[in-house]
């Protein structure tokens, strides 16, 4: 197994939604905490940075050229990178305890995105699919915070997790369609055990819950687990094939890049992490690479 590599020096605060752009050979990725979007030249290192006027909960490349950006409350469209920002949508929340969290694009180009329900105290997130024909669908609720969004490789399987609850489900997809059925629990893992510590060895169990997630070409699904410092390899049954250590406690989602798409990215946070943990791992919030053995699925693009 090849070794981490870091591949940013300055932290994001809440590093997410990392997507790999095959035509500009760059990698993409959020800090949505920062309300910033970046992205890196991986032959010069170089990274850009946009500032957003909300949180960027996720973001895609557009077939035309440019971008759909979720911000806290709506949809937004720039042309370019650094472009005026065009509204395309309202998203029907109230902002004031709601915003947009993970997202991409399925595999006809429609953009999903799932919020988080900031006080955590009721199942009040929710999943919506955009497209410019039928605007902004609602497509699942009862969740708390929307997470682990991702399809399979042949569009027949929709992934999507509640971070809180430590459980990913899975449901039969119509692409043609978008219609989601046969809902039912993919994967859940253990609960976090009271009095747990960040740094601790013996973790009473606890591996993390999951958090972004990404496919790769045989279908198995690739998922950050948060506090638990690991990716997971999870096969289309739902059974875990590898657990890889991670960089950082709060890895956050990882992402398939390069030219034959076997570098894993995985972007971190270090929001609302103690000072203790920061010292302890003062890498928390930086952007990360591995080489693995396995091929991802490339980036699907929002088609206008």
């Amino acid at each position: 197994m090849h070794a981490w590599q870091t591949i940013t020096t300055t932290p994001s605060t809440l590093g997410e939604s990392p997507f790999w752009h095959p035509q500009e050979q760059m990698l993409y990725w959020a800090d949505i905490a920062g309300c910033k979007l970046h992205r890196l030249n991986a032959f010069t290192s170089e990274v850009e940075i946009w500032g957003m006027p909300s949180e960027p909960g996720c973001f895609a490349p557009c077939a035309s050229g440019g971008f759909i950006i979720a911000l806290r409350d709506r949809i937004v469209r720039a042309k370019a990178w650094g472009g005026e920002l065009h509204t395309l949508s309202l998203l029907d929340h109230d902002a004031t305890t709601t915003r947009s969290n993970d997202g991409k694009c399925d595999a006809s180009g429609r953009f999903w995105i799932g919020t988080m329900f900031e006080p955590r105290t009721s199942q009040q997130a929710k999943l919506w699919a955009y497209s410019a024909q039928a605007g902004a669908q609602f497509k699942q609720g009862n969740a708390i915070v929307a997470n682990c969004l991702a399809f399979s490789p042949d569009s027949k399987t929709v992934y999507w997790a509640d971070t809180p609850q430590h459980k990913i489900w899975a449901w039969d997809f119509d692409l043609a369609s978008s219609a989601m059925t046969n809902q039912r629990v993919f994967k859940q893992f253990a609960p976090k055990p009271e009095g747990w510590t960040s740094g601790l060895l013996s973790n009473g169990g606890y591996g993390g819950r999951p958090d972004g997630a990404a496919v790769d070409s045989q279908g198995n699904l690739w998922v950050a687990m948060f506090e638990g410092r690991r990716v997971v390899q999870l096969s289309p049954e739902g059974v875990e094939l590898q657990s890889i250590e991670a960089p950082v406690t709060t890895c956050t989602m990882p992402a398939f890049g390069g030219d034959d798409m076997q570098t894993l990215y995985l972007t971190s946070a270090r929001h609302n992490r103690s000072e203790a943990e920061l010292q302890r791992e003062p890498l928390m919030g930086c952007v990360f690479s591995l080489r693995v053995n396995a091929a991802g699925m490339p980036v699907n693009f929002y088609s206008d």
